[in-house]
């Protein structure tokens, strides 16, 4: 795939705009998003992911344009079980429903970086090891069998080593002091609880570019299209999340869900590596089969989930974690 550096810019350039328009509105005018805002936003995203995936493919191919939408999906429902974690961030610290926007696009942006950074390392480390595949591969079974292990807990963000060390060695204000990041109380200068809460968004970002990244190189290996399937998910990502916030509790299967797209890309890249180091009698999964199957467990997951909270409405969904969470009163003796 020749992508001209042109084209690179335009792209970045354009991601970078929308960011922009989004944190100018966030601080412009803090406000409650409510359902019809959501909606509007949401459905703005995913017509111009579906236009870039159009035009991707009318201008490279259609394989290529496959592999977007399959990266797309991939990084979409990854995105889902990231806003699940931001709900119980938003929870935890109280945070006010007019700043609820801004930590969203903060986070969004903290979350863009950090992938694009790990999307650059990820293709040099392919492009000059070919067992990066096994490695990645690897990678995702194991998180895919941690996550299915631990699917009914959530992530303990009390305990995240730098929640609690900015805690400790920072001055925290005690309110939100009108969503500043920094205030002056008393003639010093604190950090407010909006502070702390990006550090714990920021935490969780780089966990879940952990993952995804390694995801989405196993339905193409092509860093453009890594890139703005990573991008498009996420600019959408803030209307989603006022958008489904009341849904996210039904969607109880949603963890497995994802554990098992994880290991179907983990065994995708494991059968690629085996191919290329060992023998090209090795099968490999296509692109198309590979899209077929994320729809295909996507929409089971969400129909079950639906069914499962209509026969059972106390069943609630956790956002799952990777190792067992301890139960509250081991950490206060912590």
């Amino acid at each position: 795939m020749d992508v001209t550096g042109l084209t690179w810019a335009v792209t970045v350039g354009a991601v970078v705009a929308l960011l922009a328009v989004d944190l100018a509105v966030a601080a412009a005018r803090p406000h409650r998003v409510g359902f019809r805002e959501a909606t509007a936003w949401s459905v703005f995203y995913v017509l111009l992911a579906l236009g870039f995936g159009a035009w991707l493919a009318a201008s490279y191919g259609g394989d290529f344009g496959a592999q977007y939408f399959a990266g797309y999906v991939v990084e979409k429902s990854l995105s889902v079980d990231n806003l699940f974690v931001f709900v119980i961030i938003m929870t935890t610290f109280a945070v006010p429903d007019e700043h609820q926007h801004k930590v969203l696009t903060f986070g969004i942006m903290l979350a863009l970086i950090m992938r694009a950074a790990f999307i650059a390392v990820g293709a040099t480390l392919i492009s000059l090891f070919s067992f990066m595949f096994l490695l990645f591969g690897a990678l995702l079974i194991w998180t895919a069998v941690q996550l299915y292990r631990h699917r009914d807990e959530d992530p303990d963000i009390e305990s995240n080593v730098l929640v609690r060390t900015a805690r400790r060695v920072l001055p925290v204000t005690p309110d939100y002091v009108g969503g500043q990041l920094l205030a002056r109380v008393a003639g010093r200068r604190m950090v407010t609880p909006l502070f702390i809460v990006l550090i714990a968004i920021g935490s969780v970002d780089l966990l879940f570019a952990l993952d995804s990244i390694p995801a989405v190189f196993g339905v193409t290996r092509e860093s453009y299209i890594v890139f703005t399937a990573n991008a498009f998910a996420l600019l959408g990502l803030r209307a989603l999340f006022f958008l489904v916030r009341g849904l996210l509790d039904r969607l109880v299967y949603l963890s497995a869900g994802l554990a098992f797209i994880l290991a179907f890309i983990g065994v995708k890249l494991i059968l690629h590596w085996a191919h290329v180091d060992i023998d090209e009698r090795v099968p490999e999964i296509p692109t198309p089969v590979s899209l077929m199957v994320i729809g295909v467990t996507l929409a089971l997951v969400t129909v079950a989930s639906l069914a499962k909270t209509r026969r059972d409405p106390e069943a609630k969904a956790h956002a799952g974690a990777l190792r067992a969470t301890r139960p509250r009163e081991d950490q206060h003796r912590s």
